[in-house]
């Protein structure tokens, strides 16, 4: 029996993991075991399992060892929900009582090992209609689980759904910037770092980044974004190591006023770049370069890209310029709205909310090629992931396409899914698991 758990925990350590939005760090890469490039929903090709998922959520599916966690809220009275391109500024009119949910799946089966209701009641604050009450992606350190939700606060379990604390951190009004009245909803994810659990709540007042021990739920430090408005992107920790190894960390933060990075341990401001390139709202997360940052930040009609030097002080602003001292590139155009980049092998990915595929050399910022995925016209809301050569991204009109990373483009395939695509992929061990509109679908080349 001994030397069977023994060998339990030896698998279980092996095991590829995805623990925040993205994966390790937000780099949405792993390489390994082959991935399906090819597969069919509805016709069962190349599918492991479905299972499905109640309610309406855009969080990712997060994983460790064999456990698949996701969030999500169900509503009573489900309405007003759309995807697709348009401009309106009218929040949800969905005000029915919701049940907020943390479900913990086997990764291998799809069958559900335990759910808990973290709230229940009507929603604090409103939604856009094309956001949910439960967009934030869950993050794990393989002890505890924090799961995001808002106004209606913030839940961390042990593995086994025991609740350990929660917070509530009162109104997050994250909306159009105009009007305060215009609630559009959180979406910025937590992550989990050496022992705390980080989040950056940027709303109409009272912005924030704030750290909390994710064993006991202490507040460790909190640091005001003074002057920040509502932005919707998720931070990330930054390691690089000085000439004697030791290392040294940058909590990087991108948002709709300025581009900051912090002291994860203190919450201690490092540096900042603001400028007249920043427009309007923020999504996309920051991608981890080896001593770079690169920063996709824009939306209509500007869509800048900045590689930032990591280990920066003070203010980095370009001004009028291209470049300075600590920003090695930057481009007023070509990084695209919500999406999340890849970065491998020197080059630098990109893909618009239109579809609209490029790619960059990072240490320059020329640009390689530039295309349209799909001639249907989807739109894009999911950030892509890489496995093995291969890109993989979600659209909003249920397919999942295919393309080779590398300076040629080259589409492999186009995968029906069958139902909408909000939330980023996750990848373990040789295995795809996609969050569609009303199920979580493993994608498994059969053998």
């Amino acid at each position: 029996m001994k030397l069977g758990l023994l060998l339990l925990c030896a698998l279980s350590a092996f095991a590829q993991n995805w623990p925040s939005f993205r994966g390790e760090h937000a780099m949405g890469i792993v390489d390994g075991k082959p991935l399906a490039t090819s597969f069919d929903v509805p016709a069962g090709k190349n599918i492991l399992w479905k299972t499905e998922i109640p309610g309406l959520a855009f969080s990712s599916p997060i994983i460790w060892g064999d456990k698949l966690f996701v969030t999500t809220a169900i509503s009573d009275d489900p309405k007003d929900f759309r995807v697709g391109a348009y401009g309106d500024v009218e929040p949800s009119k969905d005000l029915a009582k919701h049940t907020w949910k943390v479900i913990c799946l086997d990764k291998k089966t799809g069958k559900v090992i335990w759910e808990q209701v973290a709230h229940a009641g009507v929603p604090k604050s409103k939604r856009h209609t094309k956001n949910t009450q439960a967009s934030p992606t869950a993050a794990t350190d393989g002890k505890y689980v924090a799961a995001w939700f808002g106004s209606e606060g913030l839940y961390v379990y042990d593995m086994n759904g025991k609740l350990m604390w929660k917070k509530d951190l009162g109104i997050m009004n994250s909306g159009w910037f105009f009007d305060v009245d215009y609630e559009w909803g959180v979406a910025s994810s937590p992550i989990i770092w050496n022992g705390l659990v980080i989040l950056q709540n940027d709303m109409q007042t009272d912005s924030h980044i704030v750290a909390f021990d994710v064993k006991t739920g202490q507040q460790k430090w909190r640091t005001s974004r003074e002057g920040e408005i509502p932005s919707w992107g998720t931070p990330n920790v930054f390691e690089t190591k000085d000439a004697n190894g030791k290392p040294h960390y940058e909590l990087v933060t991108n948002a709709t006023k300025a581009i900051r990075g912090y002291d994860p341990a203190t919450g201690k401001e490092l540096w900042h770049m603001t400028g007249k390139n920043f427009n309007s709202e923020t999504t996309a997360s920051t991608p981890v370069g080896t001593d770079v940052i690169y920063i996709v930040n824009g939306y209509p009609p500007v869509f800048p890209l900045f590689a930032i030097k990591t280990r920066q002080t003070g203010n980095i602003s370009l001004g009028e310029k291209d470049s300075n001292d600590s920003v090695i590139w930057s481009k007023k155009r070509g990084g695209g709205r919500g999406l999340t980049s890849l970065l491998q092998n020197d080059i630098l990915y990109t893909i618009s909310d239109s579809g609209i595929a490029t790619a960059y050399r990072a240490k320059t910022g020329e640009r390689i090629y530039q295309q349209r995925i799909s001639k249907k016209g989807n739109s894009f809301s999911a950030s892509p992931v890489m496995a093995n050569g291969h890109i993989y991204v979600g659209s909003e009109d249920g397919d999942v396409f295919v393309y080779k990373a590398g300076e040629k483009f080259e589409l492999v395939s186009e995968n029906p899914v069958g139902e909408w695509i909000m939330a980023s992929p996750a990848i373990s061990d040789g295995v795809l698991y996609i969050r569609s509109a009303k199920h979580l679908i493993a994608v498994a080349e059969k053998k």
